[in-house]
């Protein structure tokens, strides 16, 4: 047992060492850009892409408003709904704005 124990304790010792090694590597730097303006791309295109399903569920909602004011006759509800398609069209646009944005950002920090 005595003759085995400098072996593990080597092994040991490396194993260590390696995951130290493997641990500690610097992150890789995106294509041949910088790491924060890659990340700023990111974070517009995400923006974006939160913007556009924002503005998709509020063209929903006021279509709804819409159609459930125009069947009950309610004038004000069926104005709100129209209101809220044009507010969500907006939205949706900024997102595809901005989604572009980021793409672009990307392409260029290549």
């Amino acid at each position: 047992m005595r003759s085995n124990l400098p072996w593990i304790i080597a092994g040991i010792g490396a194993g260590i060492a390696a995951t130290y090694i493997l641990m500690n590597q610097p992150n890789a730097q995106t294509a041949s850009g910088y790491d924060s303006v890659e990340e700023g791309a990111a974070r517009t295109y995400g923006w974006g892409t939160k913007a556009r399903f924002t503005g998709a569920g509020r063209n929903v909602i006021g279509q709804v408003k819409e159609g459930v004011g125009r069947l009950t006759g309610r004038d004000d509800i069926a104005g709100e709904g129209i209101v809220d398609q044009a507010a969500g069209s907006v939205k949706n646009a900024v997102g595809t704005v901005a989604q572009a944005a980021g793409e672009t950002i990307h392409d260029l920090n290549r």
